[in-house]
This record gives structure tokens, sequence and C-alpha cells, in this order.
């Protein structure tokens, strides 16, 4: 049975979600790697990759988020057609391999070649990005991953939005393989500024009814004439535009800052937790 417009949705279990993916990376600063022209080996002429620094690392994810987050994920983590990329490539083993497959795409297959107006430089600076979601070095932290999972579990109350193998909320990313997405400085980051970098799919909206009530909660689907969100309490809410007096998109993230709430040695050892998630060597 269809619910009654403006009306929450009561799920029983854990009721899968799929909503709205929109990948949007910061397009101007991509846009120069993909369209200004520079004197840049070809792959042809080079079996190593001649931008490697940290810089092109970064400057790589804007240009995958853009180009080729849709299929694969914004963090490579995998999509609704692409793999996950987190855990090695199945058809190169060389970065002349990755830059040829990013370059020209994958015959008889789903992958395409990214955006003809990419310059080889942007290419090599995906390749970079690339292999750093499969740096395996041992990182020596500060912290305790043990005492992080407690921290994690309690006292930060990351269980509330957070899911884990399976446990915990549905309103922020599922952090099972965070370790293989994120390094330790860019955990650091979404734990004491999460408003800094706030993907679309984690952007909020705020409706106000006819007789003035308000609903707020993650934006799960929205088209022409209807929206549907979920709420704190992981209730979905359909509404039907005509029948709502407004409605605010909020860019922000649900999360606060852990700044002034853990201790220096607890965020460090949430860091350390977060960062063992990540796949086993097999």
């Amino acid at each position: 049975m269809t619910p009654a417009p403006d009306q929450p949705i009561f799920v029983e279990g854990n009721m899968p979600i799929r909503s709205l993916t929109a990948i949007v990376a910061p397009v101007f600063l991509a846009a120069v790697y993909l369209t200004t022209a520079s004197a840049v080996p070809h792959a042809q002429e080079t079996t190593e990759n001649p931008f490697t620094t940290n810089l092109d690392v970064r400057m790589g994810q804007r240009v995958f988020r853009q180009q080729c987050g849709r299929c694969h994920g914004r963090d490579g983590a995998g999509g609704e057609l692409g793999p996950d990329l987190t855990d090695g490539f199945q058809n190169a083993s060389t970065d002349a391999g990755l830059f040829s497959i990013v370059r020209e795409g994958l015959p008889n297959t789903q992958m395409i070649g990214i955006n003809r107006n990419a310059t080889d430089q942007s290419v090599w600076m995906v390749v970079s990005y690339l292999n750093s979601l499969n740096d395996t070095a041992n990182v020596d932290l500060p912290g305790d991953a043990t005492s992080g999972m407690q921290v994690f579990n309690g006292k930060g109350n990351c269980t509330n939005c957070h899911m884990v193998s399976g446990e915990g909320g549905r309103r922020g990313p599922e952090l099972t393989r965070v370790g293989s997405r994120r390094d330790p400085d860019e955990l650091l980051s979404a734990l004491m500024t999460p408003d800094e970098d706030v993907a679309p799919r984690w952007w909020t909206v705020r409706v106000t009814r006819e007789d003035g009530s308000v609903i707020e909660g993650l934006r799960m689907n929205e088209d022409t004439f209807s929206l549907r969100l979920m709420d704190e309490q992981e209730d979905l809410w359909s509404f039907s535009k005509g029948r709502i007096r407004s409605y605010e998109r909020i860019e922000t993230s649900i999360m606060s800052s852990v700044d002034g709430v853990l201790t220096a040695s607890e965020v460090d050892d949430l860091i350390a937790y977060l960062f063992s998630l990540r796949r086993e060597e097999s």
C-alpha cells in the first residue's frame, strides 16, 4: 500500500535504502587539468608516472570524482556499475597499463575512457590517485585501535549514524572499509571539520508543511513533484511538493566536530580504529 503524501513510512527491520547519487566535484580545479594543454609524456613514451606528488594525488582525486565517481563511487569503493578499486586492479599491473585503461577504457565492457579532452597530465594524476587507494604501507599511528573502537561505540556516539559490518545507523557513510578510502590526515579532518567536504549524498532537507510544522532529514529521493527524506529516527517521509509550504537544502554535515567533545588521545585512538577498518591482506 502506498503511504499518503507527507506521512512517515515506517519500515520494520533494516530496509535497504537506494538514494539519489550526485557526484559533484570541484569543477574549476579539475577543469584546469582536463582542458589545459601541457608538455606531458604520453604513456607510449614512458612506463613511469611523472606525476606522483601529494598534490598530484589530490588533483587526481578531483578528476576521478568528476569523471569516474558515478560508476566507481566517490572514493573508488565501487558503485552501481563499476567495481571496487581499493583492493587492487584486475586488468592492469603497471602505471602504463592503468593509464591506458583510464584513457581508452576496456573493450566489450561498460568501462569507457575518460573525457577525450582530458590531458595526459590529468590521466597520470588519476593513476596516482588510484595507486594511493591501494597503498598498504604500514603507518605508525599514536593511537590504539582497540581503545578507539570503544570510543566509536561509546563516548563518540558514532554508531548512531554510521554502520560497521552491518551494525549501526544509516544516516552517515558506511565505514566498514573506510581505512581503504581515507588516510589518517583525512580521517582527522573529517572528525574535526566535518563541514569542510560534504558529499551531496549527505546533504539534508528541511521541509515546512502547510500547517507550519517542520520535518528535517537526509534527502533520499526527489523528482519534479515529490520529495522523500529520512529523519533522525530513520523514519521515511514522503511529500508532494504541491502540498508543502517550502523546503530548504542544507549543505552542511549533520555530524558535529569532535573538537572539545573527545580528548586528543581519544581522537588519536578513534583515528587508529577507523584506519584499521580495511580488507585484510590475503
